[in-house]
């Protein structure tokens, strides 16, 4: 099944979305010693991978790779700022907002 560029994308994103669960759910397991974020970390993980693998069935490897690694770093540091208290520094922050410009710029280069 090849998806259209446009299914491709929202696929791509929502395993960008994924990402985010397994990461912040890995968190959540303390080095996979509470059962039910660890399982939550793999069910999410895994789906993130295999949607990965479908929109890269119409997109770019490099570019498909880089949002979706790019919309898990920018989710991850976000709730980590957010729900761990982790520092909100204006560079850690200029960063994070690098990364979205980095994600859009993706995504419109793709389309050209």
């Amino acid at each position: 099944m090849t998806l259209t560029s446009n299914a491709a994308w929202i696929v791509l994103l929502i395993a960008g979305l994924l990402e985010i669960v397994w990461a912040m759910s890995m968190k959540a397991s303390a080095g996979f010693t509470r059962s039910s974020y660890t399982l939550v970390t793999l069910v999410a993980a895994g789906a993130s991978f295999w949607l990965l693998g479908l929109s890269l069935r119409s997109l770019p490897v490099g570019t498909a790779y880089a949002v979706w690694t790019g919309i898990g770093a920018v989710g991850a540091a976000t709730l980590g700022i957010l729900l761990f208290g982790e520092p909100a520094t204006l560079p850690r922050i200029g960063c994070i907002a690098l990364i979205v410009v980095g994600i859009f710029g993706l995504k419109l280069l793709n389309e050209s």
